[in-house]
């Protein structure tokens, strides 16, 4: 059993096994968010903010470089939390105390054990464009395996962690279908895609985060329960401030 509560983005607390966890931190009011030349529109701020949020055993970031997934107000959460675990790129930007957690390397996290797993934040052939991405995979006796995808677009990265992995069974999908004129085709999962991914993973459950609050989001609440419709109660579309167990 688990609990998930949604601030919105990709925001979220997990509480697994007696351990709390953030995903992206995404504190920050509606509005502008540079990113180099251009900017990404926040249209929606958290249904809490981050002293809302209570104390956190780690932060799983899913990369840093871009204002959707760690904003200003995330920016300065990270220095209240004893452990940050993201990418290599994000540990050498960031420091402590962000770790870097390569693919298919684990630490534990009390009795929860977090596995790094790959992600691709858009097509084919576009990382030297977009930046380094992870996923996570958390397990641990007696607890469900819950996979984090993070901000990837590609099936054939989800098929990758079925085949290490195997049947998980709770998927927090990155979706929305995001695109910017940084490279020509989606950033993030369509909800389509997601439905295709939690039939890869088998999961039991799925519950959708980064879908919404974003202007960059080519797809959201209405796409994801058109196409989620097949899977019945295994859907967890959260409103902001929503808890659910799964």
């Amino acid at each position: 059993m688990m609990e998930i509560r949604y601030a919105g983005g990709p925001t979220a607390v997990l509480e697994l096994g007696g351990v709390r966890l953030l995903t992206d931190p995404t504190f920050d009011g509606p509005g502008e968010h540079p990113i180099g030349d251009r900017a990404l529109t926040k249209t929606q701020g958290p249904a809490f903010e981050a002293d809302e949020a209570g104390p956190v055993d780690a932060v799983l970031l899913s990369h840093d470089q871009h204002p959707d997934n760690l904003d200003r107000a995330g920016r300065a959460y990270l220095s209240t939390v004893p452990l940050v675990l993201s990418t290599g790129s994000a540990a050498a930007r960031v420091g402590e105390p962000v770790r870097a957690l390569p693919n298919w390397t684990s630490v534990d996290v009390g009795p929860v054990r977090v596995t790094g797993v790959p992600a691709q934040h858009g097509p084919d052939g576009t990382e030297h464009l977009v930046g380094e991405v992870t996923g996570f995979v958390l397990s641990g006796e007696g607890l469900p395996t819950v996979y984090v995808s993070g901000d990837n677009a590609s099936l054939d990265v989800v098929r990758a962690v079925a085949e290490r992995v195997g049947q998980v069974d709770v998927a927090l999908l990155f979706m929305g279908g995001a695109r910017t004129p940084l490279v020509d085709g989606y950033l993030t999962l369509t909800s389509e895609d997601g439905v295709a991914a939690a039939r890869i993973l088998g999961a039991r459950h799925v519950v959708p985060l980064h879908f919404e609050h974003w202007a960059h989001f080519t797809q959201g609440r209405e796409s994801v329960m058109k196409a989620f419709a097949s899977i019945g109660d295994g859907l967890r579309l959260l409103a902001p401030g929503e808890r659910t167990e799964v």
